[in-house]
């Protein structure tokens, strides 16, 4: 499937139209535009990273519960959403620093606004 994306500067009024042969998903890049998410952190060996705040309370709330049940959670995201994720970011013994570094994504949005 192919897309089609224009790109458009509203200081300078250049523009770019671009196709893309399929989206990217599953990984630290946006799907549309294939750039790098700007909510990325290291974290565990690994990077962590969320598309926007909806997405960090969806993965804090999954990575904090102390018992993972299918209820409040699939009615917030598809359920395959959180059957996705990676295992060392479901790993009780990575629940902390996980918590630590989506505070710190966190941090970074109060201080852009």
């Amino acid at each position: 499937m192919n897309f089609h994306r224009r790109l458009h500067c509203k200081a300078c009024g250049f523009f770019k139209d671009d196709t893309i042969s399929s989206a990217v998903v599953g990984g630290p890049v946006d799907p549309y535009f294939q750039r790098p998410v700007w909510l990325q952190a290291s974290c565990c060996g690994h990077v962590l990273w969320a598309y926007n705040v909806r997405h960090l309370d969806l993965l804090e709330a999954y990575v904090a519960a102390k018992l993972r049940e299918r209820g409040d959670l699939v009615a917030e995201a598809p359920a395959s959403l959180v059957e996705r994720l990676p295992t060392w970011l479901k790993t009780a013994k990575n629940r902390a620093e996980v918590l630590r570094t989506i505070g710190r994504l966190r941090s970074t949005l109060t201080a852009d606004r």
